[in-house]
């Protein structure tokens, strides 16, 4: 697969393995409380009971909307983190930049949601690519952030992009992993900027 980052885009201000850096927990949410809101309304509009979630590089907290999931499984790099977050059935450990293929199998979830971390990946046309093998026909996926990262962990792609810049980014990431974008919401909630790129699997 060709990736879409060359090596200066994937480049990051901090080259040390990405286990070191999220080491420590971090019990804080990256955005304010109106981007948190309308992140679990945007999630509301596309998630129902019954659905099989698979919440990428995650936290403490999923904001998820109140539904009767099948099954809800979190991944990220800070066991402690994942083991606090209630709304997790299950989660595993896995660094994406180091390893993109997830231990999951195909067409095992109705949703992949991915918050305030894409701008961290360096290969993201294979992790997009894994999000669409293990979305079920018609399945979705959420990709959200605003302008707020850790800066020596960003790619440089992102960090050099404004707002539409970034978008443009994420809706790449998606068609080079063989989904299709349906949906892009911008909103300015609160002081933070929010932007959801909504895309679905067609196989």
């Amino acid at each position: 697969m060709t990736e879409l980052l060359s090596d200066s885009e994937r480049a990051k201000l901090d080259a040390n393995p990405d286990e070191t850096f999220y080491d420590s927990p971090r019990f804080v949410t990256h955005a304010d409380d109106g981007f948190l809101d309308r992140l679990t309304d945007t999630y509301a509009s596309v998630l129902s009971d019954g659905d099989r979630v698979f919440d990428a590089m995650s936290s403490w907290v999923s904001h998820l909307p109140p539904r009767e999931y099948e099954r809800v499984v979190g991944h990220g790099l800070n066991a402690a983190e994942l083991a606090d977050n209630n709304a997790l059935d299950e989660w595993f450990l896995q660094d994406l930049n180091h390893e993109q293929t997830l231990p999951l199998d195909d067409g095992s979830f109705d949703a992949v949601l991915c918050a305030l971390s894409v701008q961290y990946l360096q290969y993201p046309a294979a992790v997009f690519a894994e999000f669409d093998r293990v979305l079920t026909l018609g399945g979705v996926l959420v990709v959200s952030f605003t302008n707020r990262m850790f800066p020596t962990k960003a790619v440089r792609a992102w960090r050099d992009a404004d707002m539409t810049g970034r978008t443009d980014l994420v809706e790449s990431y998606c068609e080079a992993g063989g989904l299709s974008v349906t949906d892009v919401v911008r909103d300015r909630p609160e002081g933070d900027p929010f932007v959801a790129v909504v895309a679905q699997s067609p196989r």
